[in-house]
């Protein structure tokens, strides 16, 4: 058996469905489905009743399902291992500008300890590109916030925080405990240039579009709202400077922390990658 062809039947397996794994595994279907056909023929079983809603594993496919899992698992591993000791296993990691994160930290943590041969490389970007050069190739992996365009990426969502309005501490707003987006109606706003990904803008400018300065960075919001009394939307979580406070909105929906990568690739260190922050996030 070819670990291309387990890999074929372990998306087609998960997926339930035939067009849904030939899009993830970036390939047509009819090779998929002569694939899955001549393992059958090989092993000499049926593993997949077909339907014309999708498939359904019979019990020698479940079998099968949990063997291939650990038998690419291991293959992954070997993989790392002979990469790692020839000094060519590298990451490349996104961070959209908000490293300070303690979750942060203990992923790096736990990342080293699991991958101490790896060569992690880190791109801390600015906000206007919230997939951190992932599109652009730049980036195997992204620690971002959504919502964005998700089209042909793969997103986990790590933790979700609330979201508040960005004030300066003597604003009259400032003296409430939660605010809704209809009272910062009439009000400048922080936004981002031209060419940014539109379901980013229309989520951080509260749905409607918006006038005020432009900005691309954490701390020009922050010096925005400062000199010029402008406001803007950031997580609860964002620690401020003392002259700016954040007020809670109560009809934002929250902010997603989430992983993503580019739809389809198997690369087992952005796997691994993956199931570590999942873990460093839900503490």
């Amino acid at each position: 058996m070819e670990l291309r062809t387990l890999r074929y039947f372990v998306a087609v397996a998960e997926e339930l469905h035939f067009g849904r794994a030939a899009t993830r595994l970036h390939i047509s279907q009819p090779p998929l489905s002569r694939a899955v056909k001549q393992l059958e023929a090989d092993l000499g079983a049926l593993l997949l009743v077909r339907s014309p809603s999708g498939v359904t594993l019979t019990p020698a496919g479940a079998v099968l399902l949990d063997e291939a899992r650990s038998l690419l698992d291991h293959a992954d591993r070997v993989r790392l291992r002979v990469s790692a000791a020839a000094g060519s296993a590298a990451i490349a990691v996104g961070i959209l500008g908000d490293g300070t994160d303690p979750a942060v930290a203990r992923l790096a943590a736990a990342y080293r300890r699991n991958h101490p041969g790896v060569d992690i490389r880190i791109r801390d970007t600015d906000l206007t590109d919230p997939t951190c050069g992932l599109r652009a190739g730049l980036v195997d992996v992204a620690l971002t916030r959504a919502p964005f365009d998700e089209t042909a990426l793969t997103v986990r969502t790590l933790r979700t925080d609330p979201v508040g309005v960005v004030l300066r501490a003597d604003d009259p707003l400032a003296r409430h405990d939660r605010l809704r987006l209809a009272e910062l109606d009439g009000r400048r706003w922080f936004r981002f240039p031209r060419g940014t990904d539109p379901v980013w803008q229309a989520y951080w400018h509260g749905g409607t579009p918006r006038e005020g300065p432009v900005v691309r960075a954490v701390q020009e919001c922050q010096q925005a709202v400062l000199w010029n009394g402008t406001i803007g939307l950031a997580p609860l979580r964002h620690d401020v400077p003392a002259q700016l406070t954040v007020v809670p909105l109560t009809d934002m929906p929250p902010s997603r922390v989430v992983a993503v990568w580019n739809e389809g690739d198997t690369n087992p260190l952005i796997r691994s990658f993956v199931e570590i922050a999942t873990a460093a996030y839900c503490r």
